[in-house]
């Protein structure tokens, strides 16, 4: 059997976390280490703590894969004495590779959301947020007839008019364009200022939406007029929403139960921190109709309200933004540690090297690595 290499394992990675799926301000992938060099071990962790790459380096791991991203802002200095650069310089000094996937891993599916639904007690089903990859624009294109073979070839060789196992598909509708040239214009057909009208075809055809940009190049450089005439719709998506890609995840308990029965659910299945668990609503209320989002999930807040859930687990909510969506007659809410319901996504990454990579070595380090230690209830009367 070959020997896996850390871009082996970023192969492994990015097939299951697929990292068109991140959110255009995050930084994901390989952060340090060569793609070239073998693996036998490999780490798992939430974030690369100073504590955290010190393990790695001790038990031998070749590579880390953490989902926070340690060089998600900016930063002027690696220097081994900063907070980064030490953790960095300590990677690279142990010969470890670091690793990220972070919100491509919440959107995918199986996926950090999917973990979260799991554990606390649903079957994951619609994002709140979807998120589709490949979608496809629809084209019309207004060309003169002699010269649409050389713009429709041009246009199939960048990567339009592919329908599954059919290639250069277009439709063709015979017409007639007419335009009035002003002053300055650069003239292929017609005379300044006087109405011109010739037959043209309207192609239409698909095109992957991601190539939107190289084909508008493409028309604009091998059309015959100077300001061709063409249209882009984009197309609705035909997975189901229940199948889709994106943050969060909406499902149902088996059953309808107390809300106060659910969050002590919440806080019995999620790792425990000295944060806990808290929440807001009516403690005897029934819910069912669960939403999640893993991570800070106050932007979804408004989103929630139109769902139709009974109550909206989450991380890292604000007092305002909270009080706001509340008064506007949002159902319960409950407010777990960042970290705690994150953490448990490492084990779904075990289980896909695990069977991906059989022949290599996961550990999941067990590192707390939620920020906060302490916590204390008063032993005094309430101010009154």
């Amino acid at each position: 059997m070959s020997e896996l290499t850390v871009g082996g394992i970023r192969e492994i990675m990015d097939a299951a976390y697929p990292p068109a799926l991140a959110e255009s301000w995050d930084r994901v992938g390989l952060i340090c280490g060569d793609p070239e060099n073998p693996v036998r071990r490999v780490a798992l962790a939430l974030d690369c703590t100073q504590e955290v790459a010190q393990r790695a380096v001790d038990i031998g791991a070749d590579m880390l894969i953490i989902h926070h991203p340690l060089l998600l802002r900016g930063v002027t200095s690696v220097a081994a004495d900063e907070p980064k650069g030490r953790v960095l310089h300590t990677l690279i000094r142990g010969g470890v590779a670091l690793f990220s996937a972070h919100t491509n891993a919440d959107s995918a599916r199986p996926g950090v959301n999917d973990k979260l639904a799991e554990l606390v007690g649903i079957t994951p089903g619609r994002p709140i947020s979807p998120r589709y990859l490949g979608g496809l624009d629809k084209w019309g294109v207004h060309v003169p007839g002699k010269d649409a073979a050389q713009v429709k070839r041009r246009l199939f060789d960048a990567g339009a008019g592919t329908i599954g196992d059919y290639s250069e598909c277009t439709f063709e509708v015979e017409g007639t364009g007419q335009f009035r040239p002003l002053e300055g214009a650069n003239l292929t057909e017609g005379e300044p200022d006087e109405l011109f009208r010739a037959p043209e075809l309207r192609i239409e055809f698909v095109a992957p939406r991601h190539l939107r940009d190289t084909l508008i190049d493409v028309l604009r450089e091998q059309h015959p007029y100077e300001e061709p005439a063409f249209d882009i719709v984009g197309m609705e998506s035909t997975i189901p929403l229940d199948s889709a890609f994106g943050l969060g995840r909406v499902g149902e308990l088996p059953e309808a139960m107390r809300l106060a029965d659910f969050v002590q659910q919440v806080a019995d299945n999620l790792p425990e921190t000295v944060w806990g668990v808290r929440a807001s609503g009516d403690p005897d209320a029934l819910v069912r109709r669960v939403a999640v989002s893993s991570g800070s999930g106050d932007g979804f807040l408004n989103d929630v309200i139109k769902l139709g859930v009974d109550v909206y687990v989450t991380s890292d909510l604000r007092h305002h933004p909270v009080d706001e969506y509340l008064r506007a007659g949002g159902p319960a809410v409950i407010d777990t540690a960042h970290w705690a319901s994150e953490f448990p996504w490492t084990f779904q990454v075990r289980e896909i090297l695990q069977v991906q990579a059989p022949h290599i070595e996961v550990d999941v380090l067990n590192i707390r690595t939620d920020p906060w230690t302490l916590s204390a209830q008063p032993h005094k009367e309430p101010l009154t």
